[in-house]
């Protein structure tokens, strides 16, 4: 009988959060005359590491060390603002948003309200009718610097964490902008915020599609209490689940066949993995070839109907290689041939 095999190790988390921002936090407690020593230590993060310019230590790290910070300076916004922002000044923030019928206005009252918790920082929420797209925009208010990139990173993976959470869905990123240069850990900024990154911007801002704005906010006060208890995962990890992801497939491939004919392609346009893609379309009970075959019979009963075009543009036009694979698939779909299709008409 054969030995068992020893059960695989677990790979260790990875490092990818900043050491800056931990230093960040290390100037908070300066500032006020407190050692930060107990929240290092409970972060296991050595006094050494804080002056090594490219560390990075674990999500759970920094989930670690901002709780344990939050708690002794009493400052959910670890120094990043010139008056202390005491424990609870974000719970009623949610509380406050909670009761928006959409995540629009959900947003819109977590900005406004913002500025009754400080005015070094003015958050807003715009929509671009030209491209359909909706902006997070946070500029510098009171002090006319920019303000550092400890706060930004802080205050838009805040509202991003919290935007997923209310609506239950990941919200995938078209764009993030920053008003510094590029840092020397840049590279973390693919896993903050997954979108591209632009640096050297006139002020920071969140750019995402703007149809998540109208879904439909789906917490209630009894899942508000319990996330308010472990609040940090919301601003440190990504929401990996996509309410409108399915939406965005067919969009994508009516709008943009040629580059989206496989999966590869297609997580690509989305800013996905091909393996992230096919989880999250099977948590929402479909499937890219079903969505495929559904927006491709339509297109392509669409061109033979109300166009003149050759077979083998049509099949061009709805993404297939050739004419010949397009016969068949559209055989399979309707129990005929395209050009009897639409010699039938």
């Amino acid at each position: 009988m054969p030995k068992p095999r020893p059960a695989s190790p677990a790979r260790p988390a990875p490092a990818l959060t900043p050491m800056s921002f931990v230093r960040a936090m290390v100037e908070a407690y300066a500032a006020r005359d407190l050692n930060p020593a107990n929240a290092l230590t409970l972060a296991r993060i050595a006094p050494n590491q804080l002056i090594q310019t490219k560390a990075c230590i674990t999500a759970a790290q920094m989930e670690t060390v901002s709780d344990a910070a939050m708690r002794e300076l009493d400052d959910e916004a670890l120094g990043c603002f010139a008056r202390a922002l005491p424990w609870g000044s974000y719970g009623m923030l949610a509380r406050a948003s909670l009761s928006a019928p959409t995540l629009g206005l959900a947003l819109k009252r977590w900005c406004r309200h913002h500025q009754l918790l400080t005015d070094d920082i003015a958050l807003s929420v715009h929509i671009n009718g030209a491209d359909a797209t909706a902006r997070i925009e946070l500029h510098a208010h009171a002090n006319p610097a920019p303000p550092p990139e400890f706060c930004v990173v802080s205050v838009l993976r805040n509202i991003l964490g919290f935007a997923c959470w209310l609506v239950d869905s990941r919200i995938p990123l078209l764009g993030a902008l920053f008003p510094f240069e590029a840092p020397a850990h840049v590279a973390s900024y693919q896993v903050l915020f997954d979108g591209p990154c632009s640096f050297g911007q006139s002020h920071a801002a969140l750019v995402f599609d703007a149809r998540y704005l109208a879904l439909a906010v789906r917490r209630d006060e009894a899942a508000m209490n319990q996330m308010l208890q472990h609040a940090l995962p919301l601003t440190v990890r990504a929401y990996r689940r996509d309410r409108l992801l399915v939406q965005r497939v067919r969009q994508a491939l009516s709008t943009q066949p040629e580059q989206s004919r496989n999966a590869q392609e297609l997580a690509t346009l989305l800013n996905l993995s091909p393996r992230s893609l096919h989880r999250q379309l099977q948590d929402e009970g479909a499937t890219l070839q079903a969505l495929k075959n559904e927006v491709r019979r339509a297109r392509a009963i669409e061109l033979l109907q109300r166009s003149q075009r050759p077979i083998k543009q049509v099949a061009q036009a709805v993404g297939f290689r050739n004419e010949k694979s397009f016969t068949r698939a559209f055989k399979g779909w309707t129990g005929m041939a395209p050009g009897e299709w639409r010699g039938r008409g």
